[in-house]
């Protein structure tokens, strides 16, 4: 079974990935269905469109836009499935909805570490609009140190770290390294 010019995917796991395990117990972390950050966004491949050739492929692990698996309540506040849902866990969404497969992200964008804050005046954990390059389509090498425009980036967790997807575009400078780099992940990113 495969769509005409979508991607057949399911997630892997739950829809909603707002729980963690503190010792042998489940912590639920969020009950609310409309917040993005709780929402999974680790999916796997089932079949691939029939018009066109793809280099992503069945079985491939990706991920996905937040609102694929999401669940949403209607004008009468009934509870709905997105758009994306098609039957038994399974969703149709087009290619512009995946973002990253096989630690390769979709062109046009890369994905970018933000670094911890090394100015003592300022309060926030990292450095604004600085960050290392983890994922990219090519563009550009992995581990360059680059500077994007703001409110371009969204965040993502990938694999226990916290990322930003960015379009290429908007990546404006490569930097060169000072020595006193380091990487930023908070540790809610990090998982349980």
């Amino acid at each position: 079974m495969n769509a005409y010019k979508d991607f057949i995917i399911e997630p892997i796991g739950d829809r909603y990935n707002n729980s963690v395990r503190v010792d042998d117990k489940e912590l639920i972390l969020n009950t609310e269905i409309f917040n993005h950050q709780y929402i999974n966004r680790h999916a796997k491949i089932i079949a691939t469109p029939l018009l066109f050739q793809s280099p992503l492929n069945v079985g491939d692990e990706v991920i996905v836009h937040h609102n694929i698996f999401r669940r949403w309540h209607d004008v009468k506040g009934k509870e709905r499935n997105s758009r994306s849902y098609w039957k038994d866990n399974k969703y149709i969404i087009s290619q512009d909805q995946i973002y990253l497969y096989n630690n390769k992200a979709m062109p046009g964008y890369s994905f970018i570490k933000p670094l911890k804050a090394i100015d003592n005046f300022n309060k926030e954990a990292e450095r604004p609009l600085v960050g290392v390059i983890k994922y990219s389509d090519g563009s550009f090498n992995k581990e360059e140190l680059v500077g994007f425009t703001p409110s371009m980036e969204y965040e993502f967790i990938i694999n226990g770290e916290r990322l930003y997807r960015v379009m290429n575009k908007f990546i404006t400078i490569k930097y060169e390294y000072q020595g006193n780099e380091e990487e930023y992940n908070p540790s809610w990113a990090q998982g349980g």
